[in-house]
C-alpha cells in the first residue's frame, strides 16, 4: 500500500501543470495588453548577458552532472591470452588457504580454468556446483569486478593457474588468504609476463556502477575501446560515431568508468547553451530562455541519459543541432541568402552526424523535410511562381547537404572500423573491401533490428511515455546498511505532463492562428514519436528522449508568451522552473544512485505503484 503523502505528491504536480496551462489558455483569449515598465521586451539577439546567463546554467549543470560520475581509477594493465590453452601462473611464499578471488574482465569471452596446487604437479579445479568454470568472463561482466568461485574443501595450496578458454584479456587478480584480506605482491612470485594481473590491486573494489560497466555500456564502451584498439567490434548494432565519440574520453582518462562517461555527459552540458540560443532565436525572450534551459537541465531523462555510455545523447546532440539550424533558415530574412545556405548547410551535416551516430536521427530527418515542404507550399500560395527558381537551386542545395553530405559522413564514421579488417592508410575510404564492409554491416543492422524478439522487465510502450509512467530501471542494488541504490532513465513528471498539455495548446494554436512556431514544434516532436508506434520490437523509456527536445520548446513556447501577456510572469515562469528544480531534489537519489532508506521511497519517490521500480 502507498502512503497518502505519495499520492498527493502526482496530482499536486498534475494538478499544477493543468493550472499553468490552463492559466496560459486564459491569458491567451485576451488582447495583447500594452507592455508594462516592468514585463520583458522580445529581441532575438544574443547578448552578454545571454552568454553569462547560459554559461552560468551550463557550468552549475556540468558541476552535478560529473560530481559521482564514476571512478576514475581502474585496471589499465592486461595480460593477453592470444588463443585458449595458455596460462598465466603465480606462487606463493608459503602455502595459504585460498578464500576468494576477485578479477578484472577486459575484452573478449570466455571461461577460464581456475586451478590450485599445493606441489606444482596435481592440479585441482575450482568448478561451480554444475560442473561449470568457477572464473568466467561473460560479455555481462567485462570491465568490471568479479568473484571466482571456489570449491569449498580446498586446502592450503602454493600455486594458483589461470588457463584461457580462448583469446581474452585479463585485467588483475586479487588473491584473499586465510584471514579474508588480499594477499600482497610481495608474498607471490609473479613470473615474467604476468606482472599485468598484480600490478594494480589498490583498484579493487566490490563492484557498483560506479567502478563497472552497467546496462548498454557492457557494449557501447567495450566499442569504444576496441575501435581503439583496431579490434573488430562486438556491438555493431547501431552505426560507428558514437561510439567513436565515447572513445574520445577513453583516451583522454583511460579504460575508467569516468572515462567512458565523460563525453556523454559533457555533450549533454553542451546541449544546454544550444537550447537556449534556440528558445532565444525562438521566442525573443531571455526569461523563457532561461528557464527554458533551465527545465531541460532538471529533467530526468536528460541527466540520467547523458551519464551513461550509450549512444543515444550524441543523436540527441545533432539533433537539438539539426533543428537549430534549420529553425535560423526558416526565419532568416529572403535577402541573407548567403547566410540561410550557410544554415541549410549545417542542418544537413548536423543530420548526417546524428544518423552516424544512431538511425533514429533519420526520423528526425523526414521531420526536417517535413518541415522544409510545408515552408515551400506556404511560399508557392503566397508567391506563386516567383518562388520557382528559388525552390529549385534550393532543391539542388538539399541533395547536396541532406543527401550527399551525410552519405559521405556516415561513410566515413567506419574510418576506425577499417584497421580490424586490414583496411589501413589515408585512402582507406577507396577500398573495395571498406565499401563492402559498410555495405555488410548496414544488411546486418536491417536484419538484427527487424527481427529482434526479446524481452526486458522494464520495457515499455509509447503511449507510457507520453505519461511517464514506466520508467527503465538502469540498476539495483541493496547496501548492508539496508538502504536500495538505484537509478532509471525517465522525464521529469511536470516537463512530461506539463509539455504534453503544452503541445496540445499548440495544435490548437495550429487551428485556430496558423501558428508557424507551433508548426514547427509539433512536426518534430511528431517525427520523433510516430515512427515508434509502428515498432513492434522491445522499446524502452529513453526512446523518448528525442521527444524531450520538443516537449521543452513547447514549454518555452508559454514562457515566452507569459512573458508577453501576463503582469504576473515572474511567478508563473520562475515558479514553474522552480517546482520542476524541486522535483529534481527529491527524486535525485534515483538519479544519480544516491543510497535512500526505503521509508523515503514509500513516502516520496513510489508515485505508480506498479510501474515506478524505486
Amino acid at each position: 500500500m502507498l502512503s497518502n503523502m505519495t499520492i498527493i505528491f502526482p496530482l499536486a504536480v498534475a494538478l499544477y501543470a493543468l493550472l499553468w496551462c490552463c492559466r496560459w489558455a486564459a491569458l491567451r483569449r485576451r488582447p495583447l495588453p500594452e507592455p508594462a515598465a516592468d514585463m520583458p521586451r522580445p529581441d532575438r539577439g544574443i547578448h552578454k548577458r545571454d552568454w553569462l546567463i547560459m554559461g552560468a546554467i551550463t557550468l552549475v549543470y556540468a558541476v552535478v552532472a560529473f560530481i559521482g560520475l564514476g571512478d576514475d581509477t581502474a585496471p589499465q594493465n592486461y595480460v593477453h591470452f592470444q588463443s585458449g590453452g595458455l596460462y598465466a601462473q603465480v606462487e606463493l611464499t608459503r602455502p595459504q588457504q585460498i578464500t576468494a578471488i576477485k578479477y578484472w574482465s577486459g575484452l573478449n569471452t570466455a571461461d577460464y580454468q581456475l586451478q590450485f596446487s599445493a606441489d606444482g604437479a596435481n592440479w585441482i579445479s575450482q568448478v561451480q556446483s554444475d560442473g561449470t568454470s568457477g572464473m568466467t568472463q561473460k560479455y555481462t561482466q567485462l570491465f568490471r569486478w568479479n568473484d571466482a568461485v571456489l570449491n569449498a574443501d580446498n586446502g592450503p595450496v602454493r600455486y594458483v593457474r589461470i588457463v584461457s578458454g580462448a583469446e581474452e584479456y585479463l585485467g588483475e587478480v586479487v588473491l584473499y588468504g586465510e584471514d579474508g584480506v588480499p594477499i600482497p605482491p610481495e608474498e607471490l612470485i609473479i613470473p615474467e609476463g604476468c606482472e599485468p594481473l598484480f600490478d594494480e590491486q589498490d583498484t579493487v573494489a566490490p563492484y557498483t556502477f560506479k567502478n563497472g560497466t552497467y546496462f548498454d555500456e557492457i557494449y557501447h564502451a567495450r566499442t569504444a575501446l576496441e575501435m581503439i584498439e583496431n579490434i573488430w567490434p562486438y556491438e555493431i548494432t547501431h552505426p560507428p560515431l558514437g561510439k567513436a565519440i565515447i572513445s574520445l574520453g577513453i583516451r583522454l582518462f583511460g579504460m575508467t568508468p569516468f572515462g567512458w562517461r565523460f563525453m556523454g555527459t559533457l555533450f549533454g552540458a553542451l546541449m544546454l547553451p544550444i537550447l537556449y540560443i534556440f528558445l532565444k532565436r525562438m521566442f525573443g525572450f531571455t526569461a523563457a530562455a532561461a528557464a527554458g534551459t533551465g527545465v531541460f537541465a532538471l529533467d530526468f531523462m536528460h541527466f540520467v541519459q547523458t551519464r551513461i555510455a550509450t549512444i543515444d545523447t550524441y543523436g540527441v546532440f545533432f539533433l537539438l543541432l539539426m533543428y537549430l539550424f534549420m529553425y535560423l533558415w526558416l526565419t532568416e530574412p529572403p535577402e541573407k541568402e548567403r547566410r540561410r545556405t550557410v544554415y541549410l548547410a549545417l542542418a544537413g551535416v548536423s543530420f548526417g552526424l546524428g544518423a552516424a551516430s544512431k538511425w533514429t536521427c533519420i526520423y528526425a530527418g523526414a521531420g526536417l523535410g517535413v518541415i522544409w515542404l510545408v515552408y515551400w507550399i506556404v511560399r508557392f500560395l503566397r508567391e506563386k511562381k516567383d518562388a520557382l527558381d528559388t525552390f529549385l537551386l534550393n532543391v539542388g542545395y538539399c541533395l547536396l547537404f541532406f543527401v550527399v553530405a551525410p552519405c559521405l559522413i556516415y561513410y566515413a564514421s567506419y574510418w576506425s572500423y577499417a584497421p580490424s579488417q586490414g583496411i589501413t592508410g589515408p585512402w582507406r575510404l577507396f577500398h573495395k573491401e571498406y565499401l563492402q564492409m559498410v555495405v555488410d554491416n548496414q544488411t546486418y543492422m536491417w536484419n538484427y533490428h527487424s527481427d529482434l524478439v526479446a524481452t526486458h522487465p522494464y520495457s515499455s510502450m509509447w503511449y507510457q511515455w507520453l505519461f511517464d509512467v514506466r520508467p527503465i530501471l538502469y540498476y539495483l542494488t541493496s547496501i548492508p546498511s539496508g538502504d536500495t541504490v538505484s537509478f532509471g532513465a525517465f522525464n521529469n513528471p511536470l516537463v512530461a505532463w506539463a509539455g504534453l498539455t503544452a503541445l496540445v495548446g499548440l495544435v490548437w494554436l495550429v487551428i485556430k492562428e496558423r501558428d508557424e512556431r507551433a508548426v514547427f514544434i509539433l512536426i518534430g516532436y511528431l517525427a520523433n514519436l510516430l515512427p515508434w508506434v509502428l515498432v513492434t520490437r522491445l522499446t524502452f523509456a529513453y526512446h523518448y528522449f528525442p521527444c524531450t527536445v520538443f516537449l521543452v520548446l513547447a514549454i518555452g513556447y508559454i514562457f515566452a508568451d507569459l512573458c508577453r501577456r501576463d503582469p504576473h510572469w515572474r511567478w508563473s515562469v520562475g515558479g514553474f522552473t522552480a517546482v520542476a528544480g524541486l522535483l529534481f531534489l527529491v527524486f535525485y537519489p534515483v538519479l544519480a544512485g544516491i543510497p535512500r532508506s526505503p521509508g523515503y521511497s514509500k513516502v516520496f519517490l513510489k508515485w505508480f505503484a506498479d510501474t515506478w521500480p524505486f
